[in-house]
């Protein structure tokens, strides 16, 4: 692998392990944006990995997913688009309140098993 891409992997992995934390924590908004900056990093090593060149400057996990060739089923899609949405509200003051409130303990908890699972599939991708 790449060593670029595998530095990318590394802070995805390393972020998955901190969505763990949190939600252990019971910081459950912390979990949902640790998901998303989870995918957003195996998203740019992929791009650096498979085309060879350093990834866009974005947040947005389906353009992500498009730059790096993936193309995601219709529940993949709709998962990038979900957490998505939990990166960039956390950069709002006048959004948090409404998206911490969305927050509870089983949204977590199933966006984290979804962020694991498709950590998993990423990773079957050819490199």
């Amino acid at each position: 692998m790449n060593p670029d891409a595998q530095r990318w992997r590394e802070l995805a992995l390393y972020d998955l392990g901190t969505a763990d934390a949190m939600l252990s924590a019971g910081r459950y908004l912390y979990v949902l944006f640790c998901c998303q900056q989870a995918i957003e990093k195996d998203l740019k090593g992929l791009i650096v990995e498979r085309c060879g060149m350093f990834p866009p400057r974005t947040h947005d996990l389906a353009k992500l997913a498009h730059v790096a060739k993936i193309t995601p089923d219709e529940g993949q899609d709709l998962f990038l688009r979900t957490l998505t949405k939990y990166y960039i509200g956390t950069r709002y003051p006048e959004e948090v309140r409404t998206l911490a409130d969305e927050a509870t303990r089983e949204l977590a908890t199933r966006l984290l098993a979804q962020t694991k699972e498709l950590l998993r599939w990423l990773e079957t991708l050819s490199r």
